[in-house]
């Protein structure tokens, strides 16, 4: 599942870091890429319990992951420094992965996925709404060819080919994800990886309250485990790492990799297969992103206006 944030500028790095920071972020978005494919494995009924567990497993990864990084003491700073915007973004990610894991009982991996692929761009909008930030011409257009493709996708609800339950947390997740850009770009001392981390134990503690059992099958144990400590967990810490090496918009143009490979694994593995609609819809989604890309590698290249809605970094 995808997490969006905002990275500021950062100064140039020796190439060799670069190449380092490029790879890792291909990797997070690899490893993101599974989580539809690992979700259809799973075989509890219970949503809820599916939530505890993932998020459970995502937390202590994370935990172990600070520990190792920055120390005991340094892990315990990252929390206390985060403030009530780290407390907002946390929320804002465990409200999107608990809707990703119900959304998936309901709708398509590929529905899930191409509607997050939008949020850098309902981000701009949201920008523009609350604070007047500034949006060019040709990001109007891309934020409008986002709001028809996902119209597109969100129109199978209305015939009953799929349940709107499923495309409405969909469209959730790219909301809260594009509202967590806004805090963190609002707010640039929010870490990612520690209010990441403090969303899963929120939303470990919320479905601790709702799920009916927490027993689970040995096999469903281990998908849980490679869906929350390496799906979700494993793939922050290599974009948290990553991220902060590259320009921002290689960063978006890798992460476009979650959006294409995550249908294309569960149609091989499981063969669940897009409908039109969902590819038509996708597809108007993915063109508006890429095109916003290619806008943002031509910014970068010149010195910034202030006022001017960036790029916010995909998961």
């Amino acid at each position: 599942m995808s997490e969006t944030v905002h990275v500021a500028a950062m100064p140039a790095v020796p190439q060799r870091e670069e190449r380092v920071g490029l790879a890792l972020v291909f990797l997070s978005a690899l490893f993101w890429s599974f989580g539809g494919a690992i979700a259809r494995f799973i075989e509890t009924p219970d949503s809820w319990t599916i939530i505890f567990w993932r998020s459970v497993w995502a937390a202590a990864f994370l935990i172990g992951f600070m520990v190792w990084r920055d120390g005991v003491n340094g892990t315990k700073n990252l929390f206390l420094r985060m403030g009530l915007p780290g407390v907002a973004v946390g929320l804002c990610f465990a409200t999107a992965s608990t809707s990703f894991v119900v959304a998936l009982s309901y709708t398509t991996v590929a529905n899930v996925l191409l509607m997050q692929a939008g949020v850098p761009l309902i981000a701009a909008l949201m920008s523009w709404i609350l604070f007047r930030e500034r949006v060019a011409p040709a990001t109007w257009a891309a934020i409008a060819a986002v709001i028809f493709g996902v119209g597109v996708m969100v129109s199978e609800s209305l015939t009953g080919q799929v349940s709107p339950i499923g495309d409405g947390l969909a469209v959730l997740i790219a909301l809260v994800f594009a509202c967590a850009t806004l805090i963190t770009r609002r707010f640039s001392h929010v870490r990612m990886t520690p209010a990441a981390c403090l969303g899963t134990l929120i939303a470990a503690s919320f479905a601790f309250t709702q799920a009916g059992s927490f027993a689970v099958s040995t096999s469903d144990m281990g998908f849980l485990f490679a869906f929350g400590a390496i799906n979700l967990g494993l793939g922050l810490a290599c974009f948290a790492s990553g991220a902060r090496l590259i320009p921002a918009a290689f960063a978006a143009l890798l992460g476009t990799f979650e959006t294409l490979l995550g249908p294309v694994w569960v149609w091989l593995v499981h063969a669940e297969i897009p409908s039109t609609r969902t590819i038509v819809g996708g597809a108007i989604v993915f063109a508006a992103l890429l095109v916003h890309i290619a806008l943002e590698f031509r910014r970068q290249r010149r010195p910034a206006k202030p006022g001017v809605t960036g790029m916010p970094q995909p998961n």
